[in-house]
């Protein structure tokens, strides 16, 4: 009767009999395997920068570029692994099958991944909006930073980030303003004032601000006329950039204008009567 020892060392001498022959029957295959994977990441490479040449001489959009070229990658990079598993004798068409049911659960489990991989694409084609533009949408507002297949980034004027998925994007109701900004200010003049003295001399502050587009022009009118002042809109146009602090820097030299100037802003005026009954 065979010890327990001996038998372990008969299974131990089994198992590795059967590892060297394995080895020596897939080692090969698998050696040649990992160098055509190897070959399939480099060649990506090289036809993706070619991909990205072609795309900068017919001026895409940068982000519509970048989901070419790594398609262009990804595909070739597939074709190569393609090659690698009929080198190590893989049957494709049952793993095709296992790969088609298990894509299937994995569809259901990533449901918002998937709403915004498809938001995004429709994004990327659409082109609503492109880098470096200014937008509003569901109540949030910023600069677009970055556009990828799951999320848009925008930068906030407060110079915090915005993540916004793009299936939160997609079918809301977008106000895109570009790369220029239109500032709302108003300034009160008193009723006696010489209007178009104060005109010209708001014109001259936008004409000599560098902050201030003269294209399109700035929009200067009588907006109304209140209880106690004639109220002057002023519409200035600027960049993005400039949107936060022009309207300050503008205020400021209107009010050391208008003194310079003998230009009244009134104070709000109320008369009081009082009857003295008998």
């Amino acid at each position: 009767m065979n010890s327990p020892i001996v038998e372990n060392i008969k299974a131990l001498d089994q198992i590795q009999t059967t590892a060297i022959d394995l080895a020596f029957t897939f080692g090969p295959k698998l050696v040649v395997a990992c160098l055509i994977l190897l070959a399939g990441f480099y060649v990506g490479r090289w036809m993706g920068r070619i991909t990205e040449g072609m795309l900068l001489k017919m001026e895409l959009d940068v982000t519509l570029r970048i989901l070419l070229v790594r398609i262009v990658r990804l595909l070739v990079l597939g074709l190569f692994g393609v090659l690698a598993l009929q080198n190590l004798g893989v049957e494709l068409l049952p793993l095709i099958a296992g790969l088609g049911v298990a894509g299937a659960g994995l569809a259901l489990a990533m449901q918002g991944v998937l709403s915004n991989l498809a938001a995004g694409l429709t994004i990327i084609f659409t082109r609503p909006f492109k880098v470096g533009e200014y937008i509003s949408i569901v109540g949030e507002e910023g600069q677009i930073e970055e556009i990828s297949l799951f999320s848009t980034i925008l930068s906030h004027p407060d110079l915090s980030r915005v993540v916004i998925p793009n299936r939160k994007i997609a079918g809301e109701i977008l106000h895109n303003y570009g790369q220029i900004r239109q500032v709302n200010l108003t300034v009160g003049v008193a009723y006696d004032t010489d209007l178009n003295a104060a005109l010209a001399r708001i014109n001259a502050l936008l004409a000599t601000n560098p902050q201030v587009l003269q294209q399109p022009a700035p929009l200067i009118q009588v907006a109304a006329l209140g209880d106690s002042s004639i109220n002057i809109a002023i519409r200035p146009w600027v960049s993005v950039e400039a949107f936060a602090t022009v309207a300050g820097d503008i205020n400021q030299a209107i009010l050391a204008s208008f003194r310079e100037g003998g230009i009244m802003i009134p104070f709000p005026q109320r008369e009081i009567h009082l009857l003295r009954h008998r």
